[in-house]
């Protein structure tokens, strides 16, 4: 529903980062702790200006299957964005000696992460996606707001919660979530809602991936070099609606690549 109002209302290609609308019934307004929503059809609803939740990679949906289900992995998740919203190929994994990296005494997820970083041969790679992905630490696994990791903790207040199968349990509150990062070309961000801001800069490269992946879907072919003129062709040809979503499909289904590719 979401990408097909983008299709409708010709909406900047921007809005698969952030947008100030989406889609919610009561239910899934409850999850993302959004107030004033009832009913179970699905509906547009305006966001307020602060909400997390604009855009593609905040949605629960993606977000969920960017988790394995019982514990959130910021490399997952920052892969899916530095390759379907921002279009940067992740490359295999270099070979290395056998064995993992030491990561004895770290805690968290982001010690782990800078742990295996601290490898040359790791960290080029992981320069790039890391940081959208620890930015996306503030997701449990199902998609909900946290400020804070469970953990199992007798000496403290159980809190009331929702288990992975559903059912409520209680559970304790542990290390608070650090969503901080510095992307790879040195700005650095506090949380998810600066890493959006960031994103948004180069608007160009966010509708450039989504042409490229408009074409592949359409051609059934992977874009090859001789094919960048023509996609370059296309995404300033859309530069008048900022790069509106129906605009990109215009221009793929008039293009040479798509008619006689």
């Amino acid at each position: 529903m979401f990408v097909a109002e983008l299709l409708r209302q010709d909406l900047p290609a921007q809005n698969i980062v952030d947008s100030d609308f989406t889609f919610l019934n009561e239910r899934l307004a409850r999850h993302y702790g959004i107030e004033g929503v009832a009913g179970t059809p699905m509906r547009k609803v305006e966001l307020d200006e602060d909400s997390v939740r604009g855009g593609l990679m905040t949605q629960a949906s993606v977000l969920k299957v960017t988790a394995n289900g019982i514990t959130t992995s910021p490399v997952m998740r920052g892969v899916w964005v530095t390759e379907r919203i921002l279009g940067f190929e992740t490359p295999p994994p270099p070979p290395v000696p056998a064995g993992e990296p030491d990561i004895r005494g770290a805690v968290t997820i982001r010690q782990q992460i800078e742990a295996h970083r601290a490898d040359p041969s790791c960290a080029v790679c992981h320069a790039r996606m890391d940081p959208p992905g620890l930015a996306l630490e503030s997701f449990d696994v199902m998609g909900a707001w946290r400020d804070r990791y469970r953990a199992v903790n007798e000496e403290v207040p159980a809190h009331p919660g929702v288990g992975l199968d559903g059912q409520v349990f209680k559970f304790h509150f542990a290390l608070p979530v650090d969503p901080s990062g510095r992307l790879i070309d040195g700005r650095e961000f506090d949380d998810v809602r600066q890493l959006k801001a960031m994103l948004l800069v180069d608007q160009e490269q966010i509708a450039r991936n989504l042409l490229r992946q408009l074409t592949i879907y359409a051609t059934g072919a992977p874009i090859g070099f001789s094919d960048r003129r023509a996609i370059e062709t296309m995404l300033e040809n859309t530069r008048p609606s900022q790069f509106g979503v129906r605009s990109l499909v215009h221009q793929v289904v008039q293009s040479d690549l798509f008619q006689h590719q």
